[in-house]
């Protein structure tokens, strides 16, 4: 199996996209803070997790990256929330993108509970 063909890698991406194509739709102001800061941490989920994945041979590493992905993705919801504050995007937006965003996390804890169906070795 390659990382792309993981759920949690792919749901990721998607989200990443996303909030990549709605964070376009930010004001000007907001290009070196809150939009690069989302874009930065939505997409450094997948990313994250495809490194998790190919290091998957050393148990740490694993869920040392899985739990850094998990990480991104809670930052990136706060990130969606200031959205939200600041009235960049709705509440019916920022409602289905959180909804992802907690079906990822449940994905990425998945994996960090059951590493042996993804190739992680018991120590």
């Amino acid at each position: 199996m390659r990382f792309q063909d993981l759920l949690a890698y792919k749901k990721s991406f998607a989200l990443a996209m996303k909030i990549f194509e709605i964070s376009k739709a930010f004001p000007k102001e907001e290009t070196y803070s809150l939009t690069d800061q989302i874009r930065r941490s939505s997409r450094s989920v997948p990313v994250t997790m495809a490194e998790a994945y190919r290091k998957r041979i050393y148990p740490k590493h694993f869920y040392s990256k899985l739990t850094d992905s998990d990480g991104e993705n809670s930052e990136t919801q706060v990130w969606l929330e200031f959205a939200l504050s600041c009235k960049y995007i709705s509440e019916v937006v920022y409602e289905e993108l959180i909804s992802e965003s907690i079906e990822v996390g449940k994905l990425v804890n998945y994996m960090i509970l059951n590493p042996e169906k993804f190739g992680v070795k018991k120590e």
